[in-house]
């Protein structure tokens, strides 16, 4: 399944996507920032593409289960506007640039300080 609007086609078979989770999960579980860790998961899993709806969801949940296990505050992304977030993601997909969901993530960790902890 194609992302309207982009170039670019997730994987297409299932031992294709079952070997990119297993080297996902063990890029993973040798990073010791919990930040890096909750990037790399809300980056990879919508790249990945490994369920047929929800990627993006589970990219974020798992990536604030990473957070909260690092003694961090969860992101609720309330105040991100999908768009923004969608190009990030392309960005990602197509330029290989973390960048712009790096800095959305950045932003949200300064929400959260600021909204709920005055």
């Amino acid at each position: 399944m194609g992302i309207t609007g982009t170039i670019y086609q997730p994987l297409d078979n299932q031992f294709q996507i079952q070997e990119a989770m297993k080297k996902l999960i063990k890029v993973v579980n040798k990073i010791k920032n919990p930040l890096e860790k909750s990037l790399i998961v809300n980056a990879m899993i919508p790249y990945i593409q490994p369920f047929a709806d929800g990627n993006k969801r589970t990219g974020r949940m798992l990536g604030n289960a990473i957070l909260l296990a690092g003694d961090y505050y969860p992101l609720s992304y309330r105040s991100v506007d999908e768009d923004e977030f969608k190009k990030a993601l392309i960005l990602f997909y197509e330029q290989n640039s973390i960048f712009h969901l790096k800095k959305l993530l950045t932003e949200q960790l300064l929400f959260v300080f600021k909204t709920y902890f005055r």
